[in-house]
């Protein structure tokens, strides 16, 4: 059996992502600083270098001026004794001393008409380099040097500037360990600013879970965070939780009181039906055995009946108002009526009362959802039903369908005596029923209906009746915008 994954914290989360970026800039930071700050010190030395050349070749064109004048004090010498002197015959090569422990990461030479005339202890008796003139990076003595090569105006004059690699890399490192080495340093204590912040951040939902937990069963009433201001990014959710909470209450009292309500009216049909059973058992006749049972047998449909419209409009308050579903077939109303009043003629006929339908052969009704059509069936029963049971022997009975561009129309009427204005006012609460009728019924068929053309996103309206004087219901499902 595997063991269940433990949920990752959220503050560890934000704490690795938000660190994680931040080191990863740290080491974007880190190359972009190292490319710019190699360029630059390239850039840099190459000009030193080149500089350094050029004081070379200024000093060499001196130089050159003075072995000029040398060699013609030599030539009038030579005519006159026709001897030189053997150290006149040749210049003297200059080694420039070692002034500083760095000095051997650089090397120059400066040779004129092919003779080394000036060389730094580092530099090698042979030339750096066969270039005449620019940049170069060339091993000597198997150790890579940047050296850059110059001519002079005069005879032949060519230096050389030369400098060890690992000098500049030295010092380049040297550089970024200056540059870097704060912010390397700065990472821990942004790492402490980001769980600091990152805690303190989170706090409140810390606390809405305290005090959630700390909540008993019963307790409904709105959430609020104790000695805190909730940010702006929890505070949809405690209106929506809040929101949530209100709702529940009022479904919960709603089954209290339906259960308290249905309790109550379910005592009476089962009491009847108790009492007729002791009539039966006591009876000696046969015929008034018989009535008591066929009392029993009313009462038992009576509870039945009771229980169905129970069962009925539980499941329409149980359920949430459901969204529109695309695509849902239309359903024929007219067919629907018609096997509505041919279930309930018989009743109709039984009491002498006529039922009559107008409607055309066909009439789609665009529904929100599958299985609405069920639903539909139902309404149309409770409201026939109830016009054939509060009305009087040989009443009429009228059932009308009708289309147009506002909508579908479904309009019920009977000659009955009606309902009042207080009577109208209190339709459709559970287990209303109009008094002195001598008519059963659960004072739930009301409730049904406006539970399902809610659902149905219908509009129901009820008053005196036009064309018959009693009761109208006009039932209407407009068209959608």
């Amino acid at each position: 059996m595997s063991r269940p994954t433990r949920p990752v914290s959220l503050q560890r989360r934000l704490m690795l992502s938000v660190t994680g970026a931040v080191a990863l800039l740290w080491l974007l930071t880190a190359w972009v600083t190292y490319r710019e700050t190699h360029h630059e010190l390239e850039e840099l030395l190459d000009a030193h270098l080149a500089q350094v050349a050029g004081l070379l070749v200024s000093q060499a064109g001196h130089g050159e001026a003075d072995a000029h004048d040398l060699d013609a004090a030599e030539a009038d010498a030579r005519d006159d004794d026709g001897d030189t002197d053997d150290k006149g015959s040749d210049h003297e090569r200059q080694d420039t001393p070692s002034l500083h422990r760095h000095a051997q990461r650089v090397a120059f030479q400066v040779w004129q008409n092919g003779q080394l005339r000036m060389r730094s202890p580092t530099a090698p008796l042979t030339p750096l380099s066969g270039l005449h003139h620019g940049f170069e990076t060339q091993e000597l003595d198997g150790e890579p040097w940047r050296l850059f090569a110059t001519q002079g105006r005069g005879r032949g004059v060519q230096v050389y500037v030369a400098e060890r690699m690992s000098s500049r890399a030295d010092i380049l490192q040297g550089l970024l360990i200056g540059l870097m080495s704060p912010l390397a340093l700065a990472l821990p204590l942004i790492a402490l600013a980001v769980w600091w912040a990152v805690r303190r951040g989170l706090r409140p939902l810390g606390l809405l879970g305290q005090t959630l937990g700390q909540r008993q069963p019963g307790d409904l009433s709105p959430v609020a965070l104790p000695g805190a201001t909730p940010p702006a990014e929890l505070l949809p959710v405690l209106q929506n939780l809040n929101d949530l909470l209100a709702r529940i209450g009022a479904l919960l009292d709603s089954e209290r009181r339906f259960t308290a309500d249905a309790a109550h009216e379910l005592r009476t049909p089962i009491a009847a039906i108790r009492a007729q059973a002791q009539v039966a058992l006591a009876a000696s006749e046969d015929a008034e055995r018989r009535h008591a049972l066929q009392a029993t047998l009313q009462g038992c449909d009576r509870a039945s009946h009771l229980v169905q419209q129970l069962l009925t409009l539980s499941r329409l308050e149980a359920a949430d108002a459901a969204a529109p579903t695309p695509g849902t077939p239309p359903v024929d109303l007219a067919a629907l009526a018609r096997a509505v009043v041919g279930e309930l003629a018989p009743e109709a006929v039984a009491r002498q009362q006529a039922l009559s339908l107008d409607a055309p052969a066909q009439l789609l009704l665009a529904l929100p959802q599958p299985g609405h059509d069920t639903l539909l069936r139902v309404l149309l029963r409770n409201l026939v039903d109830n016009a054939l049971r509060y009305s009087p022997e040989g009443a009429q009975v009228q059932v009308h369908l009708s289309q147009n561009a506002q909508g579908t129309q479904l309009a019920v009427d009977d000659n009955g005596p009606g309902l009042e204005e207080t009577e109208l006012a209190r339709l459709g609460e559970r287990f209303f029923r109009k008094l002195g009728t001598g008519r059963s019924g659960s004072g739930l068929g009301w409730s049904i209906v406006r539970r399902i053309a809610a659902a149905q996103h219908a509009q129901v309206r009820v008053g005196r009746s036009v064309p018959l004087g009693g009761l109208g219901v006009q039932v209407t499902w407009p068209v959608e915008r």
